[in-house]
């Protein structure tokens, strides 16, 4: 039997009952980077062997893994911190189960995703989980071509030296959009700046980081309120640039402030 066990993301206590029951009860633990897991098994007193389960070694332990469970052992699965195969190693090997019909199981816990999405503010009920952004920028519009028309929140995570770079392609794909920025989540230094797409913030460039971003406005409807036009008017009344005033509205109702400009050049 394999368990992809999800382990804690910041406080050693986050990690469930069931989860620290199975990591004593299994032959063997395969962990993304041993010696990081080792302070949280030496903290349960968890004594069993760890093995090494990198990206880059994916396939080759998943052999291993899979010759072992047909010789009747037991084993966990654990990423450095939050649930397996979300933006970790894992999926390799699942398929692998799923190719001998072996049986598998998560026993959950955290993931950062989620708790950035309800610490964003932002809505929790359509939501999609985007990962991390390539390298290449080509790679980059490629990927965001595939979310950027969702009306749901979308959920990134960022390495701590991508972060302005990041923001600042996000900002120019798509328009202004309130967003958050989630650092070092569950920790003692957890920070969520809520802002919108283009605004420049303040963050402490250490940690680990989720931005979550808001879903495309439904613009055909919002940009035909009444009460967003009469506010776009009174703006406009009191000389205040249209891009101005587009930048504002967009701000404050969600939507591409491109779009707003539009509108307010054509009253």
């Amino acid at each position: 039997m394999l368990y992809y066990i999800a382990t804690p993301i910041g406080n050693l206590k986050e990690i469930t009952y069931l989860a620290v029951e199975k990591l004593n009860e299994v032959d063997c633990i395969y962990a993304e980077n041993p010696r990081h897991s080792l302070t949280l098994l030496g903290f349960y007193n968890i004594k069993k062997p760890v093995f090494e389960y990198q990206r880059h070694s994916e396939k080759r332990v998943a052999g291993d893994i899979i010759n072992k469970l047909k010789e009747g052992q037991s084993i966990a699965v654990i990423s450095d911190a939050g649930t397996p195969l979300i933006s970790d190693p894992g999926d390799v090997l699942r398929q692998e189960l799923i190719k001998h019909n072996l049986f598998f199981t998560l026993i959950g816990g955290t993931c950062a995703a989620v708790n950035a999405l309800v610490l964003s503010g932002l809505d929790t009920v359509n939501f999609c989980m985007v990962g991390f952004l390539p390298e290449k920028q080509k790679a980059k519009k490629e990927l965001l071509a595939k979310f950027k028309d969702l009306k749901a929140s979308l959920i990134f995570y960022i390495a701590v030296h991508d972060v302005k770079k990041d923001l600042e392609f996000l900002a120019s794909e798509l328009g202004t959009r309130k967003a958050a920025l989630v650092r070092e989540i569950s920790k003692k230094f957890e920070q969520v700046i809520r802002f919108n797409l283009g605004e420049q913030i303040d963050y402490t460039a250490k940690g680990e980081f989720v931005l979550v971003v808001n879903g495309a406005a439904d613009e055909t409807v919002e940009l035909a309120d009444e009460a967003l036009i009469a506010e776009l008017k009174i703006l406009l009344s009191q000389d205040i640039s249209k891009k101005e005033a587009a930048k504002i509205m967009a701000a404050k109702y969600g939507l591409v402030s491109r779009s707003v400009y539009e509108l307010a050049i054509n009253m």
